[in-house]
């Protein structure tokens, strides 16, 4: 058995531990980039905190999805400000748009010449400038991610940028900052959560270090989801969420994902819908796809076992089976209003190029068994 195991440097959970901030980044630089999400007034606590300690900051805002373009302009600011330290402040977007700021502040070259599938795919040869990552939501564990997801908007698809030095060397995760989320976002990132754990844990990458993450983080998650979504001031569900979103970082980071996010890259970049909104829709069906599929081709694999202790997770039922723990996620995806993908504008026209282009996405690589494009063209369908 071999395999490694990466993350931040340090991580501080909790609630109340984002006013350490301030004396944890004076001991990083004196000149900060912050990334915030679209309402900058949000980070105005952490930015008096900051300057308290001597930290001269300048702003940076990521109000949607993160492209290609809307990242280089942020390390652009950043030279141009002189800035020796990057903090995100802000949901997966920011955190992921943070890591290429920090990452490009100290490897030159174009910001193509590291990216997946459309670019060069090289490793960076230096160490980012140093980067906290503070999430405000709870789904896409990316303060303890390895790699940056963006979008193309010349190729119409979701990329990333990879290296295992792009981890934050300090995340500090608050379950308090995430108690004004709207229910809509709750829903989503929780969704995407769960998602990252479960594909994570039957990941063919999978790890007995991952594996204890995805297993701790999905009963967290089933026990608490809906009642993040219903009682907003339920704070051991917020703080379940959050640490649930946490381990699912943890676990993807260094096991894989599968078929559900190597179709929400080319989703995301061909259609305006939000990552969290993919991930769950998906969910259910890729579920279904992967289990029919493994029962008829691998009825005796290991993957088959582990979607059915995911059911018993999920349910609390000891004798629960797959089909059992599909039809509990598809029942939770109802009763959290998640959409039909064709109120994005997803047409069926585009599933041939949907389907063939999900097939070169880095994710693909972990789903348990290889789909074929009419599986997940099926997919596609049940999604719309």
């Amino acid at each position: 058995m071999t395999f490694e195991f990466n993350t931040a440097t340090r991580i501080i959970f909790g609630a109340g531990t984002v006013k350490q901030a301030g004396s944890l980044a004076v001991k990083k630089g004196n000149r900060a980039l912050v990334v915030t999400g679209s309402h900058i007034e949000r980070a105005g606590f952490l930015l008096e905190d900051i300057k308290k300690h001597g930290i001269k900051t300048t702003c940076f805002q990521v109000s949607q999805e993160p492209d290609t373009d809307l990242a280089f302009s942020g390390a652009d600011l950043a030279r141009k400000e002189g800035c020796n330290m990057v903090i995100g402040f802000g949901g997966g977007s920011v955190m992921d748009t943070g890591k290429v700021i920090a990452a490009l502040l100290t490897n030159k070259g174009d910001l193509s010449d590291y990216l997946e599938i459309i670019g060069k795919g090289m490793q960076i040869k230096h160490a980012p400038a140093p980067y906290i990552a503070i999430p405000t939501t709870a789904g896409t564990g990316a303060e303890v991610t390895k790699n940056a997801v963006l979008e193309s908007l010349e190729h119409k698809i979701k990329v990333s940028m990879r290296s295992p030095m792009m981890v934050p060397c300090i995340a500090i995760v608050d379950p308090e900052l995430t108690y004004t989320m709207p229910k809509k976002i709750i829903a989503a990132t929780g969704l995407d959560a769960l998602t990252q754990l479960m594909e994570a844990y039957v990941s063919v990458k999978a790890t007995p270090i991952t594996d204890a993450f995805a297993c701790e983080g999905l009963n967290r998650a089933a026990c608490s989801i809906w009642l993040a979504y219903e009682v907003p001031n339920d704070s051991e569900a917020r703080e379940n969420m959050c640490l649930a979103s946490l381990l699912g970082g943890l676990a993807l980071s260094n096991g894989g994902l599968g078929a559900v996010h190597g179709l929400a890259a080319p989703l995301g970049g061909m259609y305006k819908i939000p990552h969290g909104i993919v991930c769950a829709r998906l969910l259910p069906y890729v579920m279904e796809a992967n289990v029919n599929a493994l029962k008829r081709l691998l009825p005796e694999s290991q993957a088959l076992a582990r979607y059915n202790a995911i059911a018993r997770i999920l349910i609390g039922k000891k004798e629960a089976q797959a089909h059992e723990g599909i039809a509990w996620i598809k029942n939770l995806c109802s009763t959290l209003n998640i959409p039909p993908l064709s109120e994005f504008g997803l047409k069926k026209d585009d599933f041939p190029l949907l389907a063939l282009s999900s097939q070169k996405s880095s994710s693909m690589k972990g789903n348990p068994i290889a789909l074929t494009n009419k599986e997940i063209t099926d997919i596609l369908e049940k999604s719309i």
